[in-house]
Formats: C-alpha cells, structure tokens, sequence
C-alpha cells in the first residue's frame, strides 16, 4: 500500500473508539499457532467441515470464533491444545476450558457434550492476525509480548476481531471490553486498572455484548459522571425514535439517566484498513441529552 497504515491514519484522523466494539456475546477460542490464513476458519488448515460448524455456531449464537496462540514464539501447549468458551452476556459472565487432540472433539464443545472447567481469571487477547492487516501484528505483537511477560497465563494473540484501523486492539474476556490504540507502556497498568473493576476511558472502545447505541450511551455517561467501573450504567430499556436517534436508559446508584444520542456517517476521504480498495465512512454517536429520572 502506499501511504500510512491504515492505524496511523485512523490515530491523526482521531477517528472515534466510542461504540467501536463489533457484536459478540459468546466467543469460541480454538488454540492454533498458525500459520493463519486471512480467513482465520477456512485459510488455517482446519478441516472444512469443522470450520463450517464454527462458522455456523458463530452465526447462530451471535458469538465468535478466534485462533489463538501464546505471544512471541506462536507455540502451543503440546499435542493436547486448549480451548475456551467465553459468555459475555451480562450477569452470564464465564470461561469455561478443556483441551483437544483431535479437532472434530471441538464440535462437541460448541454442540455443549463438553463443558470443560471454569476458569476464574480474566483472558487478554492482542490481535495480532498480520495477514488480515498488517497493522496487527505491527502494534499487536509488541503489546501482546508486554503483557504476556506479566501475565503468561491469560494473554493470547488472536485472529481478527474487527476495527483494524484501532490497532493495537486488545479484548478483555469474559466481559468483552474492547480497547483500541492500545500502548505497549500502558497495557499492563490498563489490565492492572481493569482487574480492579475499572475502565480505562482514553482507549475504551466499548463492550461486545452491547448494541452500539448502548456502548455510546454508556460513553457519554461516563463522561458526564466521572464514573468508571465495569458494572456502571446497566441498560434497562433501549428504543429508537427515528432519523437515527436512540434513547437509552441506564441504571445509576441516586437515579437512573435517560441518554438519547444520534448516529450519522462520516466521509474520510480515505481507506480504512491496509487491504481496503476504496475509500470508507466513519460511525458517530452525538449527545443529544441527557437527564437523570428519578426512581
């Protein structure tokens, strides 16, 4: 490509986080060093069928499916691979793991014969798919080998999970959080703050198993509020009252609020990821109010 990286570009555009998290309320994460074809399912070396069924079970559930490997050197645990299936719904928050030899055992997991056991920490996945764009393994190595030197145990690279542009992009499981723009200084102090029940507003792009609409509400609440933590705002109600409007209301400690917040497009001129041929929009969520309701 000629030009900037499609993260670079989108960084001195200060193309807007806020209500950037793709859709997922469930995730299957398959172990695989790779190599990683840019179709993660169908370019890995994974058997069509199998990937069908994960393609199927992604589309079902409103989940998705992400390869993963230890940073750095892309090895894995053996011969006996892990798995993890993650819940992101709120109140429904779980990962659960086991392990596989034999990939078609990865259909009795998403059919649910095998629950494996409940892990209690929290997972941290870097993107870090280079031949989905460029701009991943760039940024999302070097974050992913930060905080995998701090914590071995829950930090993945993975396969693309959207927003190339944001790069680095790490997705904090079983919650769903996702934070763009990540710094290789700041990630471990970002997951340290997390791990305490605490967002981190200057790169939160928001949270998989939230509308779009919702994340932005929760946004500009923050904002309004000073508040930060992870259960803060809970959706009680959701409605759209046209020309792109949606009204949101949030729980909150003294009051609920009631946010309403406009979504529009915006030209950028240019390409939006590093493999894009042609030049895209932007999504913007404007404040249009917002009120406390008393209980």
């Amino acid at each position: 490509m000629t030009g900037p990286r499609c993260a670079d570009a989108a960084e001195a555009g200060a193309d807007p986080l806020v209500a950037s998290a793709p859709p997922a309320v469930r995730w299957m994460l398959v172990e695989h060093s790779g190599p990683w074809g840019r179709r993660a399912l169908s370019g890995s070396g994974f058997d069509p069928g199998l990937a069908r069924a994960l393609g199927g079970w992604a589309r079902s559930s409103a989940g998705r499916v992400a390869l993963i490997r230890r940073p750095g050197t892309g090895r894995t645990s053996g011969t006996r691979r892990c798995w993890h299936l993650v819940d992101s719904r709120p109140a429904h928050e779980s990962v659960r793991t086991g392990r596989y030899s034999d990939e078609r055992e990865l259909i009795d997991v998403i059919d649910g014969r095998t629950v494996g056991e409940a892990v209690e920490h929290p997972l941290y996945l870097v993107c870090a798919h280079g031949k989905h764009d460029t701009c991943c393994a760039v940024r999302g190595r070097p974050v992913a080998a930060a905080l995998g030197a701090e914590f071995p145990e829950r930090t993945w690279e993975c396969t693309h999970v959207g927003g190339d542009r944001f790069a680095a992009n790490l997705v904090v499981l079983p919650h769903g959080f996702y934070y763009g723009h990540v710094p290789v200084e700041a990630v471990v102090d970002l997951v340290r703050r997390h791990d305490k029940g605490q967002l981190e507003p200057r790169w939160l792009r928001g949270r998989s198993s939230m509308p779009a609409a919702v994340q932005a509400a929760q946004h500009h609440a923050r904002v309004a509020t000073g508040e930060h933590g992870l259960a803060s705002f809970a959706p009680l109600a959701v409605e759209s009252t046209g020309a792109g409007e949606w009204l949101v209301r949030l729980s909150a400690p003294d009051a609920d609020l009631a946010v309403q917040v406009r979504e529009r497009r915006v030209d950028t001129g240019r390409r939006l990821t590093c493999s894009a041929v042609a030049v895209g929009s932007v999504r913007t969520f404007e404040l249009v109010g917002l009120q406390q309701i008393p209980r």
